[in-house]
């Protein structure tokens, strides 16, 4: 990722009449984790598939990012190790044979669009074990990368995207029992609803089930229109370097990274305190993502130190499945996502009532319909662009409805799943536990920055819950 990892933190935020001044919480700084891998295999489809090239869809070509996750179970209890393993690689070979994608390698075109080169290759499969007890992890939702990132199989040493593996699987099992699947994806070839798909399918599988789930390859129905028509402003782009690399730049100072979750109550007085205003002199109360979205936006200028004159932007990850008519075909395997573009100028962002932020981002949010994406399309098929993540832009993606609750590969479910870290300039928003219908947002900022934004959000949210 080329970011140094300093620390994370782990802030509970809810109305101060129900908890008093409360302090934040640290993620663990003082415990530690030994992991050590026993093995590192390539596990490549259960039978022959395709070989060749396999072509990506234009969405996919505007966000080289990297996901890691972390998926923990409580596990059968001692002794049941190398099972679990081999169940897990096993199935994993068959749910590649449909998902086969995934085990190819990321080439760049002379046309300057990335494509997959399938030859079975394989996925990145690493076995690991602790003597430590699960429990040393503690709440994992409280971001804490220095930690976590020993329990998946991250790509620091990658130059460029095109030498990230398109997914990568750790498995480490604890001495109590407990077991953590580690799952690195690289965002060019799926979002987090095509994953989730793929988990399923894998899971089936491991319990030797019928697929649930299976994919649609084909992503022409994501193609530009001939001749491309852009419609509409598209600001959530910029401009691509022109290199062939398409890295997460380095940072030039290292990140913190906390986490911050939010209470169900104080949401509600958030929503109650940031109705939006209709034409017809009614009010609509925002979403739950609508506010947060807001909240952090608004926190994130101001921690900053953005000039008031300079054009803000928060682009939201929004599933463009369910926006088109007939919808995308089930299983569409791929980037399904278009970004909203939520901007104003910092002044009129940190000078206006809450309601104004929220205003913006619901309307950009609402913007996202088939007309839209195709034109995004097109946009990106006329130019060579990447979601702008760049100065004062930020993006936010919603985690916290995807199934990853569901799994399970014959141990029982997870109880808890949350990101080993995140990308500079991506904000994480997703459940705290199988349990909790608490929300959890993480992020990383530079340690000055992160000491304002926290100070904010606590400022801001207690405001909030006063009325």
């Amino acid at each position: 990722m080329g970011t140094t990892i300093l620390e994370g933190t782990f802030e509970s935020f809810e109305d101060e009449s129900k908890n008093g001044n409360e302090k934040p919480r640290n993620a663990g700084a003082t415990r530690k984790l030994d992991v050590k891998i026993t093995n590192v295999v390539h596990v490549s489809p259960a039978r022959e598939t395709f070989g060749g090239l396999y072509a990506l869809s234009n969405l996919d070509q505007t966000f080289p990012y990297v996901i890691e996750n972390v998926i923990t179970f409580k596990g059968e209890g001692r002794g049941r190790r190398l099972t679990a393993i081999e169940t897990i690689r096993e199935s994993l070979a068959k749910a590649l044979v449909e998902f086969y994608p995934f085990a190819g390698r990321l080439v760049m075109g002379s046309d300057g669009r990335m494509a997959v080169r399938c030859a079975g290759e394989g996925v990145p499969f690493v076995e690991a074990m602790s003597e430590d007890d699960i429990a040393v992890l503690g709440d994992i939702s409280a971001i804490n990368p220095t930690m976590l990132r020993k329990l998946v199989k991250h790509s620091d040493g990658a130059s460029t995207i095109l030498e990230v593996p398109l997914l990568t699987v750790q498995v480490t099992t604890f001495k109590c029992g407990g077991i953590v699947v580690g799952i690195v994806m690289n965002h060019v070839l799926v979002d987090g609803k095509a994953l989730t798909d793929f988990i399923a399918c894998w899971n089936d599988l491991a319990r030797a089930k019928p697929p649930s789930v299976l994919p649609f390859l084909d992503r022409s129905v994501l193609c530009s229109r001939q001749p491309p028509r852009v419609d509409l402003p598209h600001h959530e782009y910029a401009l691509r370097d022109q290199r062939p690399g398409l890295v997460v730049n380095p940072q030039t100072k290292p990140l913190v990274y906390r986490s911050f979750c939010f209470k169900p109550h104080a949401l509600i007085q958030l929503k109650k305190a940031a109705r939006i205003a209709t034409q017809n002199g009614s009010s609509v109360v925002p979403t739950t993502f609508e506010v947060i979205s807001a909240l952090v936006w608004i926190s994130r200028t101001k921690a900053l130190g953005i000039s008031p004159h300079e054009t803000t932007k928060l682009l939201t990850a929004v599933d463009g499945r369910p926006k088109f008519d007939p919808p995308l075909p089930s299983g569409y395997f791929g980037n399904g996502i278009a970004w909203s573009c939520a901007e104003c100028s910092t002044g009129e962002l940190t000078s206006n009532p809450f309601s104004f932020a929220v205003r913006i981002v619901h309307e950009a949010l609402t913007s996202v319909t088939e007309s839209y994406i195709r034109s995004a399309i097109d946009y990106v098929e006329l130019n060579k662009v990447l979601v702008d993540c760049e100065g004062s832009a930020c993006c936010i993606s919603k985690w916290s409805q995807l199934p990853f609750y569901k799994i399970d590969f014959g141990f029982g479910r997870p109880f808890q799943v949350a990101p080993a870290t995140v990308p500079d300039k991506l904000i994480l928003v997703a459940s705290r536990s199988r349990e909790s219908n608490e929300l959890v947002v993480s992020l990383g900022l530079t340690c000055d920055a992160m000491d304002v934004f926290s100070k904010l959000i606590q400022h801001e949210l207690t405001l909030k819950s006063k009325f």
